[in-house]
């Protein structure tokens, strides 16, 4: 239980230091935490009458552990003491150094949102190593939470390298498994322990003296937190550490966290034991045009960390691509964005359009290619993607598209796109038949293919069996490679195409059956922000886009040299 010292000098109170130059404009920040500055300011003036008081000898032994004790992993940052940055001793300060009427932590449970990159996990594992060792708590379990596994390993892998790195720390803690199979910390003086833990690990009954959960935009519900806060009603004065990036819908857990956090730092809501700080632009600010407002979502920013690179190639790749500038508005700058963007934007199609690029030019030329097979009656295509040549410097993708002919008038009404005009421009071949005729399109793949030199087809599993059956009674030839449609395949090929047109180094002949389906086309992300094109989600047919995206996958993988690296950096 701590005392009511409050004698020591304001220059070892980085908190309310902090909080005065955010609110004097001083130090650049978003209106959340412009908010939770003046919280705090507020809290000075009124809180003593709530019973609340701000020890500040706590801020400065806490802030001291990280300093002192603490050392940081990675690249440069590689065996370097952990400084806590103005905004990291705001939180930490504000989180140990809060007191309430009873003389223990006011805050009981903390959300941090901020973009991605700042930070946020090193200074949890640091919480929770300070939670295990220096908090005064004996037979202290700290937890590093999610709803899996994996996901709670990310912060607790942060939490053993710092052990690893800490000469101080190595001899005082016991360390359960090796490398990246660690899985208990261990501080045998108090009976203590830090370790991972998950939804589906079916535990019960922690008792949690800290639990930190990381990325609460991926949790489908409270479950995970609504558990280890169950376990903390043994504890004087546990505390439950949310960390976020910022999520994509406002019908999700996260949201609800979100919307309570802003609201306790208005003031909207009174709610002594909630801290917020969260990131966030205010109205007006557009991040992909003026960088003066990225330090708002991203606040180690200020201080010359390599971070600032990586935003800036982030928004240059997201120029024309609506569907991942939502992405990098929402994990760069603290945006939540929820409506379906289209994945390519006009202006970035039609000026990689060449219309008078000589076909032949392309004879004998080496080429990935890429097949979104249909069932009966959709839409088939095909997509080559041709490698740069002496005479030409230019990726050159071409798109060969097959619809039933039978019921093309009534379809063409059902989709409302002029599908008898494109077959009789020659930008669209018809089947015979009402259902695709396989055979039909198997026997001209394999004369279009035999005009250059085709390395691969990549194809969707989906529905192929028939097709290769087909290929082997024909005698037919095709150099079919199986292409998973999943996030962990399509997504680097997805950044591949999308780099190489961005880029300005891909040319499409302007086929409109294409251009069609590359407006239609909308991206979809997992958690991690891998993509993929969703048939589900796009306002029409994307099947030109999906071969394509294949086939650039392909010739990632399958292009010997460097070249490919060299032009899609921007």
């Amino acid at each position: 239980m701590a005392s009511r010292n409050q004698a020591t000098p304001i220059s070892r109170d980085p908190v309310t230091r902090y909080a005065r130059g955010v609110v004097a404009g001083k130090i650049v920040a978003g209106p959340h935490v412009r908010d939770a500055c003046r919280r705090h300011l507020r809290d000075l003036e009124d809180g003593p009458a709530r019973g609340l008081f701000f020890d500040r000898e706590a801020v400065a032994r806490t802030i001291g552990f990280f300093r002192d004790v603490l050392v940081l992993n990675g690249g440069e940052y590689e065996g370097v003491p952990y400084e806590p940055l103005g905004w990291q001793s705001f939180i930490l300060g504000s989180l140990f150094g809060w007191k309430g009427p009873d003389g223990y932590r006011r805050f009981r449970v903390a959300y941090i949102e901020t973009g991605k990159g700042s930070g946020k996990s090193p200074m949890a594992a640091g919480i929770g190593l300070y939670g295990m060792m220096a908090d005064g708590e004996a037979r202290s379990e700290v937890y590093a939470a999610a709803t899996k596994k994996d996901q709670a390993m990310i912060l607790f892998r942060d939490a053993v390298a710092m052990v690893d790195q800490s000469p101080q720390l190595t001899r005082r803690i016991h360390k359960s498994g090796v490398g990246a199979n660690a899985w208990n910390l261990a501080y045998l003086q108090q009976g203590s322990f830090f370790r991972p833990i998950s939804a589906d690990d079916g535990q019960s009954g922690p008792r949690p003296h800290i639990a930190l959960l990381d990325e609460i935009h991926e949790h489908r519900n409270g479950n995970v937190v609504e558990m280890l806060r169950a376990g903390t009603k043994s504890r004087r004065q546990a505390l439950i550490v949310m960390i976020t990036n910022s999520g994509a819908s406002k019908q999700s857990y996260c949201w609800e966290r979100h919307d309570q956090a802003v609201k306790v730092a208005a003031g909207q809501i009174e709610d002594d034991a909630l801290f917020s700080y969260v990131c966030a632009l205010d109205d007006g600010d557009d991040p992909m045009k003026d960088e003066k407002c990225w330090e708002k979502a991203n606040p180690s920013l200020s201080n010359g960390l390599p971070g600032v690179k990586y935003i800036r190639e982030q928004v240059r790749e997201a120029r024309g691509m609506p569907g991942k500038e939502s992405i990098v508005r929402r994990l760069n700058f603290c945006q939540w964005v929820e409506a379906e963007a289209p994945w390519i934007g006009s202006d970035v199609w039609f000026s990689a359009q060449d219309k008078d690029f000589d076909p032949n030019g392309l004879l004998g030329r080496r080429c990935w290619g890429g097949l979104d097979l249909s069932s009966t009656q959709d839409l088939t295509a095909l997509a080559l993607l041709f490698e740069p040549s002496d005479a030409d410097p230019q990726w050159r993708l071409v798109v060969h598209f097959w619809l039933p002919n039978d019921g093309l008038h009534d379809k063409a009404d059902r989709d409302r796109v002029p599908y008898i005009v494109w077959r009789d421009s020659g930008y669209l071949h018809t089947t015979p038949g009402r259902a695709i005729d396989l055979l039909y399109v198997a026997t001209q793949a394999a004369e279009i293919a035999s005009l250059y030199d085709l390395q691969s087809i990549g194809y969707d599993r989906w529905q192929i069996e028939g097709f290769k059956q087909l290929l082997g009674r024909e005698g037919i030839s095709l150099p079919l490679e199986p292409f998973g449609q999943g996030f962990k395949d399509m997504s680097p090929a997805l950044n591949e195409f999308e780099r190489l047109l961005i880029s300005g180094h891909l040319r499409h002949g302007g086929n409109p059956v294409m251009t069609w389906c590359a407006a239609n086309a909308v991206t979809v992300s997992d958690p991690a922000g891998n993509r993929k094109v969703s048939k589900e989600k796009a306002t029409g047919r994307i099947d030109g886009i999906v071969a394509a995206i294949m086939a650039a996958g392909g010739a990632a993988v399958g292009h010997e040299e460097d070249s490919t690296v060299e032009i899609i950096v921007l």
